[in-house]
């Protein structure tokens, strides 16, 4: 597998420590990501169609890791590659639907990890946090409501 993206190349030049604090994976989790990917890419594309010139496969796991270990937003990840929102969108889905139905990264359900006799060691949590739209107090309908109450 021959790999032909610079950003891809620059990546793949770092330590593994350095790599895992960048995209959140090991470097030999990355080739095995990228190796299903590329079968499922070359199964996609055996009979022909229409060339993928956008971003290649490579760049479309990197883009993908990003989004996932930075919670960038699409616009940012489609400035850095040159290309649109919806074309980020759709890498992003296409990676991880393709992963998740090779089998090879796919957690095990609710009822697997409470099962008897399997001890859990390890629980993921997305804490991320969310800001609660709140109405705001708007001054004039306050004043409004206390002179009706008085007239």
């Amino acid at each position: 597998m021959l790999i032909t993206s610079e950003r891809v190349q620059k990546a793949l030049a770092t330590s593994n420590t350095q790599f895992k604090r960048l995209f959140g994976v090991n470097i030999a989790t990355f080739r095995q990501m990228l190796a299903i990917l590329h079968t499922a890419h070359e199964e996609l594309h055996k009979n022909g169609g229409k060339p993928n010139t956008k971003l290649q496969v490579e760049d479309k796991l990197l883009l993908t890791l990003q989004y996932w270990r930075e919670y960038r937003t699409l616009e940012h990840l489609a400035f850095d590659y040159n290309t649109v929102k919806s074309y980020v969108h759709k890498s992003i889905e296409w990676v991880e639907n393709t992963l998740i139905r090779s089998g090879a990264f796919r957690l095990p359900g609710k009822k697997a990890l409470i099962a008897e006799g399997q001890q859990t060691k390890t629980i993921a949590v997305d804490v991320t946090e969310s800001p609660i739209e709140r109405p705001k107090k708007i001054r004039r309908s306050t004043i409004l409501a206390r002179r009706s109450v008085i007239l």
